[in-house]
């Protein structure tokens, strides 16, 4: 993102937390980012640094960008040089992921006076390639959503990253921002499937096109449809990960198998180098037990997600549900209906 929005004009300052300086570090020596694949070339960053003042100070936009865990430290350190009038994007939500950068700011949740955004997803697949270089497998075409929370002022937001993502759109709120998130649905799966050969080869494999065989994707499936029956419960329509994928421009048609192993978008994906690595701590351990917790105070029922958590903390070792990473309470959103949940982030 950093790339994208210097390759637009933007004057953009870099910051990470001190234990990881590597990347930060590269960043600056070099004075900016190498791109190849879906963006080209190089693109200046102004300040790349542990200084968070710095990085803060009179910008009109901060993005967060990072899995689930690393919200609320951002949120933290953030907070005491956050100004009101300056706008926060999440990205991407990973399940509540605005209403967690909120509360970590100390704001009620209609507090307008920062407003708070977050997306259903990334708006590329890519991975860092060599330090300050990235390759950029597919930057989204389409299916990418953003919310802020309250959803007054979402229009607000989208006008100011309009220039580098004119194909996001509106979402209705940040629970459909949520819900449209499918890692939980897609990284797990293929990941506890493909358990012995990640940890036999330290992933070396094709995460996508060789992870996902007809059986893998009817698990797969059936996760999704009961991340879709959530959003029905909160009068929300979610679609199908397939159909998105397509829109995205990842997949080439919109099937569970063979759409996932033959999209375009996926191709050359290597799997994690090992288990222990976000697509089972983030995507289980924050999505699938946001998602499952919702089900219990909506009343829907979640049998896969429940068993893929069951085995998948199984196999880690650890309890994703008891830990309670992302949950209702923990944002906030316990004891609520449908309605009052869709009152709240309105």
């Amino acid at each position: 993102m950093a790339f994208d929005f210097a390759s637009h004009g933007h004057s953009v300052r870099l910051f990470d937390f001190d234990q990881f300086p590597a990347t930060i570090a590269a960043v600056a020596e070099r004075g900016g980012i190498d791109a190849t694949g879906g963006l080209l070339g190089f693109a200046p960053i102004s300040y790349s640094g542990h200084d968070i003042e710095r990085a803060l100070d009179d910008a009109v936009l901060v993005v967060a960008v990072g899995p689930a865990y690393s919200t609320k430290p951002f949120a933290e350190v953030c907070r005491p040089h956050l100004r009101a009038g300056q706008l926060v994007l999440v990205c991407p939500s990973s399940c509540g992921g605005a209403i967690e950068f909120k509360r970590a700011l100390g704001l009620d949740m209609r507090d307008t006076s920062i407003p708070i955004a977050d997306t259903s997803t990334l708006p590329y697949a890519v991975r860092i390639t060599a330090p300050a270089e990235i390759h950029v497998y597919v930057k989204l075409k389409g299916g990418l959503l953003l919310a802020t929370v309250p959803a007054a002022d979402t229009m607000r937001v989208l006008a100011e990253v309009g220039d580098v993502y004119p194909a996001m759109r509106p979402a209705v709120n940040v629970l459909h921002t949520s819900l449209q998130n499918a890692n939980p649905m897609i990284h797990p799966a293929i990941s506890m499937c493909s358990a012995a050969q990640i940890e036999r080869t330290g992933g070396d494999l094709l995460f996508y096109e060789e992870g996902c065989t007809p059986g893998v994707a009817r698990l797969m499936e059936a996760v999704d449809s009961e991340r879709v029956a959530l959003g029905a419960a909160l009068g929300l329509s979610i679609a199908r990960d397939p159909d998105v994928g397509f829109d995205q421009g990842y997949m080439s048609e919109k099937t569970y198998y063979p759409g996932y192993m033959t999209a375009p978008g996926f191709r050359g994906i290597k799997a994690q180098p090992q288990l222990d690595h976000r697509y089972f701590n983030e995507d289980a351990g924050y999505g699938l037990v946001f998602m499952r917790d919702l089900g219990r105070q909506l009343g829907v029922p979640t049998p896969t997600m429940d068993a893929v958590l069951t085995i998948v903390s199984a196999m880690m070792g650890r309890a994703y549900v008891a830990e309670g990473k992302r949950t209702m309470k923990q944002l906030g959103l316990d004891g609520l209906s449908a309605a009052g949940l869709v009152g709240l982030v309105s």
